[in-house]
């Protein structure tokens, strides 16, 4: 299994290193903000690395929203960030999986999903593979309770899309990690990557709290074995830093090795 973190996307291949990591993730621009990623001057040495590569989409974009003012620029951003992570190589694109607003119908947003995707291969699909990520909050989300993730890959599994597990979204958002492999397998056929975080909070909580393994109210075992059963490369998007990374790490290395 490889294993990495998320790290600050100013020298990412230094942050591997400096953590031990076989894989990093990152940022291509604000997370919280509507601009376009700009050409990186390290992107020959990222391409050319033996370190698996993953970017982040930025939090604002919402391709299920019906409000069109975040919809369309959310489309565009996506793919934006699609080509900007392909100059790169980078193995995959992670977005959340959005909502629709409080009295909104779920099905609209699950609709504006497959347009997404439709629109995409119109021209040829999305460059970099995208990968959808269960969220933790919020009673319109597409991807939080798995009974809408179901709903969901209905009808945009046929685009090949790909599919980020996060263990901390998965407890707050209130689905049990006892059998999570199992149960996501039977939605989407695939995990592609896992976010191996604990949560500050209790479980169904719906609050998106990262703590690092076993600080939190997960049990670390689960993490463990989330990530032995996927059989997918794993990310900690833990805090401390290199010192609080290093050491989750570590620790799944050395519960997945022995």
């Amino acid at each position: 299994m490889r294993i990495g973190a998320h790290v600050d996307p100013a020298d990412p291949l230094a942050e591997a290193a400096a953590r031990r990591a076989e894989v990093v993730q990152f940022f291509l621009a604000d997370p919280q903000g509507w601009k376009d990623p700009q050409a990186r001057e390290d992107a020959a040495a990222l391409r050319d690395s033996d370190i698996d590569v993953f970017i982040h989409a930025p939090y604002v974009i919402n391709v299920a929203t019906p409000n069109n003012r975040i919809r369309i620029p959310s489309r565009k951003l996506l793919v934006s960030h699609a080509h900007a992570a392909a100059a790169i190589g980078a193995r995959a694109l992670i977005v959340h999986g959005g909502h629709v607003n409080k009295g909104d119908d779920l099905a609209t947003g699950i609709d504006n999903w497959r347009k997404t995707f439709a629109y995409a291969a119109e021209s040829g699909g999305f460059v970099t593979q995208i990968l959808i990520e269960n969220t933790a909050g919020g009673d319109n989300a597409c991807a939080r309770r798995f009974d809408a993730l179901a709903r969901l890959w209905d009808v945009i599994g046929e685009f090949g899309v790909g599919f980020c597990l996060d263990t901390c979204h998965a407890h707050a958002g209130g689905e049990d990690l006892v059998d999570v492999v199992d149960r996501v397998k039977a939605i989407t056929g695939r995990i592609d990557l896992i976010h191996a975080n604990d949560s500050k909070d209790g479980f169904d909580s719906g609050r998106d709290r990262h703590d690092n393994l076993g600080s939190g109210n997960i049990d670390p075992d689960l993490v463990v074995a989330a990530i032995r059963a996927a059989g997918a490369p794993a990310v900690v998007e833990t805090p401390g830093g290199v010192t609080g990374q290093s050491a989750d790490i570590a620790y799944l290395r050395e519960r997945l090795n022995g």
